[in-house]
């Protein structure tokens, strides 16, 4: 008779939300992994344009995809998305792999199936950004904050509970591992996201006298501050490229030497990118793939030497970093930068970038899965012997 043992495992995938950006490229490659596999997310609220992403393969979605405005304002249903991420049918499965952020490690899984977690990041709203989370949502006092902190308390235990449906934990860089380990006491293996490195290239035409920023413009972003920073060195031309609720801001603050471009294609964008003379990142990041696409150009980096840019920029080798999220650290690190720019070495920079390759990411996720499936088989069968033994 076979046993699940005598054929290759079934795979199911789990995800929060499907959108037209963010930790969707993560999935796309572990579909590549695992392309039989079945993809499971709360919510599915791509663009037209983006329904080839995952080569026609559909998607199973939860109750949350059928609510009013779900389209649209699917994060306002957070609270059910414990329920709806419960509510996955796992059974049919050997090997179940969360991309989670938020909800999607607490889908249920039993004892003889594998559950690994690729984490990037606890859910922050509901641990150390809570009270930015409640500021910004204009939730700074009254019975709305009340019942906000209480439901965010229901959200702490509930996570909580689910990092012990958990098999294995893998984060995307060191500084999740510890947020990891603080959070749920469990050791996570590090695989840093994938970066497609090879359709970033060098320029062979040399630099031209200007710094960028590649951002969307959110508040963690911190590109006001970098074009502050700017606005005060009129001397040093400043590129920002991207849009969003901070764009008026941004306009607000500059000067005739920096430039705002808003969204550019891809082709331009890496163009840019390729001619600057460093690229500027102020924000705190888990990993943040743009630092390595810049590297990818071998462009130099000037960052805020916090979260996952301390694993991806190497100081005097591919950049520099400033401690403190302030005007004056950001000039600082520039005129720095500028006192050793000719010691950086594109190519350096560039080797440095191909650490991150797709090609690697895969490789290290599939050994990690399929080790760790052969463990719990292995495992399984000594306890059958044990059993027939007695």
């Amino acid at each position: 008779m076979m046993t699940r043992y005598d054929r290759s495992p079934r795979v199911a995938i789990v995800h929060e939300w499907l959108t037209s950006f963010g930790a969707e490229k993560v999935l796309e490659q572990i579909l590549e992994v695992f392309p039989q596999a079945d993809i499971h997310a709360v919510a599915d609220v791509r663009d037209a344009g983006q329904r080839g992403a995952f080569h026609g393969r559909s998607v199973r979605t939860s109750f949350i995809q059928k609510l009013p405005l779900a389209v649209r304002k699917y994060k306002s249903y957070l609270f059910l998305m414990p329920l709806a991420v419960e509510g996955f049918d796992m059974s049919g499965y050997d090997i179940v792999i969360s991309s989670s952020h938020a909800v999607a490690k607490g889908v249920i899984t039993g004892p003889d199936q594998l559950h690994v977690c690729y984490c990037h990041t606890p859910i922050r709203y509901a641990w150390d950004l809570q009270h930015q989370y409640l500021r910004e949502a204009g939730l700074t006092g009254g019975p709305g904050r009340a019942l906000a902190r209480l439901l965010l308390h229901y959200m702490r235990m509930w996570d909580l509970r689910t990092a012990n449906g958990v098999d294995l934990f893998v984060a995307n860089s060191g500084y999740i591992a510890r947020r990891i380990h603080k959070t749920y006491r469990r050791q996570a293996h590090v695989i840093y996201p994938p970066v497609d490195v090879a359709s970033f290239a060098m320029n062979a035409g040399g630099r031209d006298d200007y710094y960028i920023v590649v951002s969307r413009l959110v508040p963690y972003k911190r590109v006001p501050l970098i074009v502050e920073a700017f606005a005060n060195m009129p001397d040093r031309r400043l590129v920002v490229v991207g849009g969003g609720p901070g764009l008026a801001e941004c306009e607000r603050l500059a000067t005739p030497n920096i430039s705002l471009l808003g969204h550019q294609p891809a082709d331009r964008l890496r163009e840019l990118i390729s001619r600057a003379r460093a690229f500027v990142f102020a924000a705190e990041e888990d990993f943040g793939i743009a630092v390595v696409e810049a590297q990818a150009c071998g462009t130099p980096v000037i960052c805020f030497g916090k979260g996952g840019a301390t694993e991806t920029v190497i100081p005097r080798k591919t950049g520099v970093m400033f401690h403190e999220q302030s005007v004056e650290s950001i000039q600082e690190a520039v005129r720095r930068f500028e006192r050793v720019e000719s010691e950086f070495e594109p190519l350096r920079i560039r080797e440095n970038a191909e650490r991150f390759r797709t090609e690697v990411f895969r490789e290290q996720l599939e050994d990690l899965v399929m080790s760790s499936w052969r463990n719990l088989k292995s495992e399984d069968t000594l306890r059958a012997g044990a059993m027939v033994a007695a």
